[in-house]
């Protein structure tokens, strides 16, 4: 998953919630992590006796993910975000209309009180240090098409201050619903590195995913295919415009959009060069459980406990693979014997037998996805093998979700074996998946680091886009 380890959050504009004394309507909240806060709106409905809900941010520029699942019986509320390992547990009190409760993702719980009335937090930090402050190059808000599904892309063009780049940069997001920015955890790298970019000479378009802030479409409903349409989409945009002409068109993704980039590469000849940032470089299954191991690992998990969790991982993904073709009913019912056979033979005291049920369905629900069922499958040598252009990968020795080593070898391998005479893969020293300078890597630090994109990982990329031929 790239980003999806990573708290998401997510909101629309209320008009006030007009169920009063019911848990059914617009509820908010304001979510306190350890160096910000993140506002939260929930948005539950009710279909006979059928519950649903979607959460939204407006600090994340991101809204309407849906949840699995919604329970509520005897004023206790259960919304579970399955397919991004997020969960909210509370309880409804009629008599001062709100919501207490807990706000879980993996391993991470944090305190969350929801209200029927919007809140504010004065006291949020709404800028990083390195946001920029003023803006001395051109901007241009923007849209554009893909012709495929017909959704619009809301984006920002920057140009330098004279107009005129030899060079621009498209920038692709990781996974999970990310604006123009990248937006997460009050960090807004793709703004950074869009301002840095352009500073420097470097055109940049930068745009919402689909069905993301200004953009149209159905995020959800996205594979890693659909993604890479909208990019190739980006591109066409480019060469629609006659004052951008004979400019040289690059393409710099970041985690998913690391892996993008050389799926949309390999074949398009308008792509002049790549940058991949944090980038698969192995087969994802093996990406994903090398990553499900670190994560594990430092927040403190036995090794006798990471050994079984990988072993049922490793079984888990085979089957993925194995039953790709297979119709959802049948694709979920395999996976759903493979975890209750798991699961039953772990040791006594390490599952919960009244919840296996609800383990089991919450983590074939998440694996089940049309984006997470595609993004299983996904093998970068098969495309990184066929890319000829210029390619630079860059990855932190800290990056806990993209394991620098294996990845920037793989990378080197594939490319090596395409014939590449022109690319390079560099080891950031103590870097994390962000490109921020950590400490130990762990997603819990992401927020906890002021700095968005160290310096080093900016400079190495504009001197080596700016040298390029």
């Amino acid at each position: 998953m790239l980003k999806k380890l990573t708290i998401t959050a997510l909101i629309i504009l209320g008009f006030g919630n007009s169920y009063a004394q019911t848990v059914v309507g617009t509820w908010y909240g304001i979510l306190k992590l350890p160096a910000t806060s993140v506002h939260l709106v929930f948005h539950i409905t009710k279909a006979g006796e059928t519950y649903a809900s979607t959460m939204d941010s407006p600090d994340q520029g991101a809204n309407g993910l849906a949840a699995d699942q919604t329970t509520f019986e005897a004023n206790s509320l259960t919304v579970d975000f399955g397919k991004y390992n997020i969960k909210y547990n509370g309880i409804f009190k009629p008599d001062s209309n709100v919501i207490t409760g807990t706000f879980i993702q993996g391993p991470y719980k944090f305190p969350l009180k929801l209200s029927a009335n919007p809140v504010t937090d004065t006291t949020r930090k709404l800028s990083r240090p390195q946001d920029p402050k003023d803006f001395p190059y051109k901007q241009e808000d923007l849209t554009f098409t893909n012709p495929k599904g017909g959704d619009q892309l809301a984006g920002t063009l920057t140009l330098p201050a004279n107009g005129k780049a030899s060079r621009i940069v498209i920038l692709i997001t990781g996974s999970g619903p990310q604006n123009r920015n990248e937006e997460l955890l009050n960090h807004r790298p793709f703004l950074v590195w869009s301002d840095w970019l352009t500073r420097n000479g470097i055109a940049v378009l930068r745009y919402d995913d689909r069905g993301v802030a200004q953009s149209t479409g159905n995020f959800q409903a996205a594979t890693t295919a659909d993604f890479a349409g909208d990019a190739e989409a980006a591109i066409n945009y480019i060469k629609s415009r006659s004052d951008l002409k004979g400019i040289s068109i690059g393409l710099m993704g970041h985690s998913e959009g690391g892996i993008i980039a050389p799926m949309i590469a390999r074949y398009n000849k308008a792509v002049k060069f790549v940058v991949m940032l944090a980038g698969p470089g192995v087969p994802i299954i093996q990406l994903m459980e090398k990553q499900s191991a670190d994560q594990m690992r430092l927040s403190g998990t036995p090794d006798n406990i990471i050994k079984l969790n990988s072993a049922t991982n490793a079984k888990l993904y085979a089957a993925a693979i194995t039953y790709k073709q297979l119709p959802d009913t049948a694709y979920k019912a395999k996976l759903d014997t493979i975890l209750y056979n798991e699961y039953r033979n772990y040791p006594p005291g390490l599952i919960d037998n009244s919840k296996l049920n609800d383990i089991v369905n919450r983590t074939v629900a998440k694996i089940s996805g049309p984006w997470f069922r595609y993004f299983l499958t996904i093998d970068p040598a098969d495309y990184l093998t066929k890319v000829t252009c210029p390619v630079l990968a860059l990855n932190g020795t800290l990056d806990m979700q993209v394991n620098c080593e294996a990845n920037l070898a793989g990378i080197k391998k594939d490319l090596d074996a395409a014939g590449n005479k022109h690319h390079q893969e560099v080891a950031l020293p103590d870097l994390n998946h962000l490109l921020q300078k950590a400490k130990t890597g762990a997603v819990s630090e992401y927020w906890q680091i002021d700095e968005t994109v160290d310096p080093i990982a900016l400079q190495k990329v504009t001197v080596w886009i700016n040298q390029l031929p």
